[in-house]
């Protein structure tokens, strides 16, 4: 697994070695299996985004601050220059650029995201709230419970995080589009 996935699993195992929980508990309070929370904080296996959005808002910590160990600051804006915002590969396919990594308490949680056209089948997963997605370059295909939907540059979707949900690039090219997680 990469460096990145293994300092965000050290994260994790850390935060929750502070709260005093055990994996067990911990897993319960975000809504996962006893499993799965002990293989993300193995750092031996891809960490899906929305969960580290969901330890983040469970436990009252920044986001930021699980992808990169720093904390957030801000409290008036943050300005995000463009290829500056912090950025997490979780694997070959997907990579995410934090675009408010740096004001605290934000009430969104936006991204810049990049999909190779790499997956063979989509990876479906679910976290809490709601999502907002925009593309701004390539062709996206979404599914979302059972539906296959084909987003275009310009075009948009808000759905249900709750829903089963997984996107890859289409056309040989990658794609590359807008995420905001409420």
């Amino acid at each position: 697994m990469n460096a990145q996935i293994t300092q965000i699993a050290e994260r994790l195992r850390g935060l929750r070695d502070a709260l005093n929980l055990t994996v067990v508990q911990a897993a319960e309070k975000c809504g996962v299996s006893e499993d799965n929370y002990a293989l993300y904080e193995s750092g031996t296996s891809d960490i899906p985004m929305s969960f580290i959005c969901e330890v983040a808002q469970t436990f009252g910590v920044e986001t930021s601050a699980l992808f990169s160990g720093d904390d957030a600051h801000s409290l008036a804006y943050f300005v995000t220059r463009k290829g500056t915002g912090t950025s997490v590969e979780r694997t070959k396919c997907y990579k995410y650029q934090s675009l408010a990594h740096g004001f605290r308490n934000a009430k969104v949680e936006p991204f810049e995201v990049t999909v190779e056209p790499c997956q063979k089948t989509i990876h479906l997963n679910t976290h809490s709230g709601q999502e907002f997605n925009l593309v701004l370059e390539g062709v996206l295909q979404l599914r979302i419970a059972d539906n296959d939907i084909v987003l275009n540059e310009g075009d948009s979707i808000y759905f249900d995080a709750t829903k089963p949900h997984g996107m890859t690039a289409l056309n040989g090219r990658n794609a590359r589009f807008l995420a905001v997680i409420i």
